[in-house]
């Protein structure tokens, strides 16, 4: 199990939806967001689903980055190749945390398939099955 602080993933602000790396441990990565009123997803005071799906996807990048081995590499950009069984039950708001975990289910060539959940105190908000397409090196 190793803890990280920072995030290595291709996106730059304002896109930027994780915060910090509170733990990698095997396939699994978690990562923490505070959402902040200014977010360019926010509407009327509520953080939107693009930056929930978002979140999850920049989650399972940091946790690919952030590998011991990969480390020290630059991030690989990613693309969302296809989103499954999303459910949103909530959405969170200004000042409130999200924590999000990614597991890593699936690999094929380039493609990765994670599942994602979203928690709020830790209660459910989101989650959903990503599969992702890593550029090739």
């Amino acid at each position: 199990m190793a803890s990280f602080k920072e995030i290595n993933i291709p996106q730059k602000p304002p896109m930027v939806m994780v915060d910090r790396i509170i733990e990698v441990n095997g396939r699994t990565t978690i990562t923490a967001f505070l959402v902040k009123d200014d977010n360019v997803f926010m509407e009327d005071g509520f953080l939107r689903e693009p930056a929930l799906i978002e979140n999850i996807a920049q989650s399972a990048a940091a946790g690919i980055s952030s590998h011991p081995l990969k480390a020290e590499e630059k991030a690989k950009l990613g693309f969302i190749g296809a989103i499954r069984d999303l459910k949103i039950m909530k959405l969170p708001k200004a000042d409130d945390e999200i924590i999000t975990s990614v597991t890593l289910t699936h690999e094929i060539l380039n493609a990765k398939v994670f599942v994602g959940q979203i928690r709020l105190n830790d209660e459910l908000i989101a989650l959903c099955e990503l599969r992702i397409f890593l550029e090739n090196s």
